[in-house]
């Protein structure tokens, strides 16, 4: 399995459009454990408007763990196959261990301010 996460320095950036890049985790599905760390670079400009979405999705990244939002950006992750779950802060590795151990749901916020019509 492969969750993804919009970073800067090392924290869940919660600008997903705008991050630095981004973390990806490779687990081991059978027993939680995290055996692989990436990053990835972030396209430029809007994340529901570039390329991100199909090239996690071509890498294996099933889950994105995010802080905040458009529900343009979470149309696209989800047309691409990628589970979207808001609302989570805090130090990358530590917020998959949170998803991992069963304890984070999606908080369902929204960023409105930055809707582009990215309604895919």
């Amino acid at each position: 399995m492969k969750i993804a996460l919009p970073s800067r320095q090392n924290l869940i950036d919660d600008h997903f459009g705008h991050c630095e890049y981004f973390t990806v985790f490779t687990v081991n599905g059978n027993n939680k454990d995290i055996t692989l760390q990436d990053t990835i670079a972030s396209p430029a400009g809007c994340g529901c408007k570039s390329n991100i979405a199909q090239t996690l999705s071509e890498m294996g990244v099933t889950v994105m763990l995010a802080g905040n939002m458009g529900q343009g950006a979470v149309n696209v992750l989800n047309n691409a196959g990628i589970d979207v779950v808001r609302g989570c802060m805090g130090d990358v590795k530590e917020v998959v261990h949170q998803w991992l151990e069963g304890s984070l749901a999606d908080s369902g916020d929204s960023c409105h301010e930055h809707e582009h019509g990215c309604n895919n």
